[in-house]
């Protein structure tokens, strides 16, 4: 669990840093998309990461590019995030099918928190459409229902999103983000994959609360200790 040490310090309240972060990315790229610019300043700041991809979307590869291409992106994507491939996992569920694989995704879930007892958990927001994020998101919630759990943005996918924490973020954080993106060759064509696109909402999201950039979620959960 996050611990949420309320001390009072010069008016402010001060909290201390997660120690050990789970990113649940449904597909690769999605944890990059969703809080790219938060992991790099969790990193930075001593957190230990993990991220959890579950499907190498074999099925949606573009025409002439090797099936297996998105496992050596997100190995890429993730290294430029500092994240070491030993906390690199990987899963192979079908692409858009996870639904008919909810209990082993359940499975799957609860023995992540078991072995690695997360203190914050990053995961697609409630607001998420899209079949598989969903499927994540609701086992998600069962398997770390003691855990701190934030919804993350995708607007592409989200017909409404309440932007209940922020976590601002400077130039090298979304410059990052954007490196790690650009890893993913295969998935170019999306206009959300733009760097122009991945900087404004870092704009707009600061702008919402005084900073340079930001990213911001949905809080699941909350565990203050």
């Amino acid at each position: 669990m996050i611990y949420f040490f309320a001390v009072i310090w010069g008016g402010h309240i001060m909290y201390s840093e997660p120690k050990k972060i789970l990113v649940l990315s449904p597909h690769t790229d999605d944890g990059e998309f969703g809080c790219g610019g938060t992991i790099v300043k969790f990193k930075e700041n001593g957190s230990e990461l993990f991220y959890a991809a579950f499907s190498l979307a074999e099925e949606s590869v573009p025409i002439g590019l090797p099936k297996d291409i998105l496992l050596s992106e997100v190995k890429e994507a993730t290294k430029v995030l500092n994240i070491s491939e030993d906390k690199l996992l990987i899963y192979k569920y079908p692409v858009r099918k996870f639904s008919y694989y909810r209990q082993e995704i359940l499975e799957n879930l609860v023995e992540l928190n078991q072995s690695l007892k997360p203190d914050m958990v990053f995961l697609p927001s409630k607001h998420d459409v899209h079949q598989d994020h969903s499927t994540i998101t609701m086992e998600g919630l069962r398997a770390f229902k003691y855990t701190t759990i934030l919804g993350y943005e995708m607007p592409w996918n989200n017909y409404s999103f309440d932007t209940s924490c922020f976590i601002p973020l400077s130039e090298k954080h979304i410059n990052k983000k954007i490196e790690a993106i650009n890893c993913y060759k295969s998935q170019m064509k999306k206009k959300y994959a733009s760097p122009e696109y991945i900087r404004s909402l870092a704009i707009t999201r600061g702008v919402q609360i005084n900073a340079e950039f930001a990213e911001t979620f949905t809080v699941l959960r909350l565990v203050i200790k």
